[in-house]
Formats: C-alpha cells, structure tokens, sequence
C-alpha cells in the first residue's frame, strides 16, 4: 500500500513599488557609474591593471 501526500507549493511575491524600483534603479546606476569612473581614470597601478583588458574590449579610454 502506497500513501500519497501532497504538498502544496507556496509562491512568495514581493511586490515594489514603482518609486521603490526607480530608487533601486538609480541607485544601482549611480554605483556602476562610480566604479567605471575610479576604475577607468584612477592613478592606481593595482587598479588600473586589475581593469585594463575589460576597458579595451569595451572601448573605454584610459591611456
């Protein structure tokens, strides 16, 4: 004799809301634009090494 049992499979839904995405968005934004900016134009050895190949191959300036 076999039992079977169900289960049920909750779903959690987080909903935001517009301006909590917007904030999110543009905050996101703000800090990627920081990091390409202190990587692409820092006087760093360490730092610009680190970051060099990936600025070429993307076309970003840094010499």
């Amino acid at each position: 004799m076999s039992i079977i049992s169900s289960t049920r499979h909750v779903t959690a839904s987080s909903t935001a809301t517009l301006s909590q995405r917007l904030v999110a968005a543009i905050g996101a934004s703000f800090l990627g634009a920081c990091l390409v900016y202190f990587a692409g134009f820092s006087h760093i050895d360490a730092v610009h090494n680190a970051a060099h190949d990936t600025r070429h191959s993307s076309a970003f300036p840094c010499h």
